[in-house]
């Protein structure tokens, strides 16, 4: 259980974006009881919004999926950095979760996280000093970095020994891929570093870690390939290490998956050693899903599976953008009040999906499918549509967006709706 009282009591006022102007400070918790509601201008847009419903689903989904297959799950924090729905992911049975930074770290600690894995090197005075010390504050902290180097073994132990903690830190030796991010290149160079971590003075070994999603095409046959022929190193790296007692702990960790090919991972990783063997995804992006990059790798995602994930209803865009016309300049082109400040535009640019209109309709209505988010700069998207398309100045237009994570990363606050776009809360963001 997290204590979130923190959040809840904090002071949010018109400052805020997203929040009416000039609206005395509240409490963060209080937002939910004010009885805004998105459609009825109570609010300023752009403004980036949670459905609840959908959130929901997309823990029970995430669940349901972890408990068939029997792999943990320890979901990146970085997509959300929010505490409150670190909260919701750890009560829908998740082991931990996982941060990329040292601060990310701290935010996790200070609401209550216990478990958690830093899918990336640890490195740098700062950094190595200050996670010894939340390591000696909380005893029931489990952490776990990433090691994929002798040099960077040798840079941490050079500023442990200086503060001789009364516990070891704990590691994972990463296994990398040629021509890719960080890890090491061959199972030769990464048994030798196992070896240098097993002899270390302050350093244990504690299991295998790699990622595979920049890797992921949207082949499906190439993904399950290449995924598949990724885990096996890690395995069989993993056995060479068990035969040599090189692991410290009294269990295995072995992770990897991204949001794009988490299946494959749960599939191909799981396997016996010695010691029993904790094998953890960790997804991120699943927990608002999105409505372009991930929403199609999610199909090949069911697809694999087969059975009933085939044909059950798959995970739920939870995470809008909405923001009015604000200029119909040419009959072809609307400006809308988003742009590169409110939402995602790395991997797709958004996607208009909704359309209302005060006064005429009472509830949203489905955007055309040719209405299309043609570009945006800071603070405006260009939306095109049809010359007679029945769109005007004030309306309201609702778009999903493709990678949650750069979307939340624009918000302090990010506003929960129920189905008819009642405001029901609040959720802070750590960034």
């Amino acid at each position: 259980m997290l204590n979130l009282d923190a959040i809840a009591n904090e002071p949010i006022d018109g400052l805020t974006k997203g929040l009416p102007p000039n609206i005395a400070p509240l409490p963060l918790a209080a937002i939910g009881t004010q009885g805004w509601h998105l459609l009825r201008g109570d609010l300023p847009f752009p403004q980036a919004v949670i459905r609840d419903s959908a959130l929901a689903h997309n823990h029970a989904w995430m669940r349901d999926f972890t408990n068939a297959t029997g792999v943990l799950l320890a979901p990146h924090g970085k997509t959300t950095m929010a505490p409150q729905i670190f909260a919701q992911q750890l009560d829908a049975g998740a082991w931990g979760i996982t941060v990329a930074t040292v601060q990310q770290l701290e935010v996790c600690v200070r609401f209550g996280v216990r478990h958690v894995l830093m899918a990336n090197q640890l490195l740098g005075r700062s950094a190595v000093r200050e996670v010894v010390r939340l390591h000696e504050a909380h005893p029931d902290l489990e952490f776990h970095f990433l090691i994929d180097s002798e040099a960077q073994l040798r840079l941490i132990e050079a500023e442990v020994r200086q503060l001789a903690p009364s516990r070891r830190l704990t590691a994972l030796l990463e296994l990398g891929v040629p021509g890719g991010r960080t890890g090491c290149r061959t199972a030769t160079q990464a048994l030798e570093l196992a070896r240098a971590i097993a002899a270390s003075s302050v350093v244990d070994l504690s299991g295998i870690e790699c990622y595979e999603g920049l890797q992921i095409t949207g082949d499906s046959a190439r993904d399950a390939e290449f995924v598949g022929g990724l885990m096996r190193a890690v395995k069989g790296l993993a056995l060479s290490c068990d035969r040599e007692k090189l692991f410290a702990g009294p269990t295995i960790i072995l992770t990897a998956g991204g949001s794009a090919a988490f299946d494959i991972v749960a599939r191909e990783l799981p396997t016996q050693l010695s010691l029993p063997v904790q094998t953890i995804l960790r997804s991120g992006c699943y927990v608002t899903h999105d409505s372009g990059f991930y929403d199609r790798m999610l199909e090949r995602v069911k697809a694999r599976s087969g059975g009933p994930w085939q044909s059950r209803p798959g995970l739920q865009p939870a995470l809008e953008v909405w923001a009015q016309v604000q200029s119909r300049p040419e009959p072809a082109l609307a400006l809308l009040t988003m742009g590169k400040r409110d939402a995602s535009f790395d991997l797709d640019l958004p996607i208009a999906k909704w359309h209302f209109r005060g006064g005429r309709n009472t509830s949203v209505q489905r955007a055309p499918t040719e209405w299309k988010i043609s570009a945006m700069n800071d603070q405006h998207a260009y939306l095109r549509v049809p010359d007679n398309a029945d769109i005007d100045v004030g309306d309201l237009i609702g778009s999903g967006i493709s990678h949650p994570c750069t979307t939340f990363d624009k918000w302090r606050v990010l506003l929960t709706v129920d189905d008819e776009y009642r405001i029901t809360g609040a959720i802070r963001t750590f960034f």
